[in-house]
């Protein structure tokens, strides 16, 4: 049996169909090509960004941590959060605060603990529309 006996006894596809099917292969190839560079670009420039440069433990009831933080532009709200641990590994102190933007780097905040911390970490920043802390 060849395939023209096959194309006589089922019927030839339509001369069309390949060209659409290569049409929306295309098509749908470029929306997420497009959609792929959007969400790597989108995640890798956030509105904020920020690190722990150091820090030292003040005595029994004071952290101070040096931070560095960067802001895209001024017309971004973030907010920052600091952590104090002890040396069982509890939280012993929390600090939130706002940078400004254009502000001398690194930032220096000082945290209030409860007992002796060892430890001091950036939990990170976060801008509005980003859930993520940076």
């Amino acid at each position: 049996m060849t395939s023209h006996d096959l194309a006589d006894r089922y019927g030839a596809p339509a001369p069309w169909r390949r060209r659409a099917v290569i049409a929306a292969t295309v098509v749908v190839a470029a929306a997420f090509l497009g959609w792929l560079a959007w969400t790597a670009w989108a995640h890798s420039t956030p509105a904020v960004d920020s690190d722990l440069v150091t820090y030292s433990i003040d005595g029994e009831h004071q952290a101070t941590a040096k931070v560095d933080v960067r802001l895209k532009d001024e017309s971004v709200h973030a907010t920052c959060l600091l952590r104090a641990f002890a040396e069982d590994h509890a939280v012993v102190g929390e600090l939130s605060f706002t940078p400004e933007y254009g502000a001398d780097q690194p930032l220096v905040q000082t945290i209030r603990t409860e007992r002796r911390a060892t430890s001091v970490d950036l939990v990170g920043c976060t801008a509005p529309g980003e859930p993520r802390p940076r």
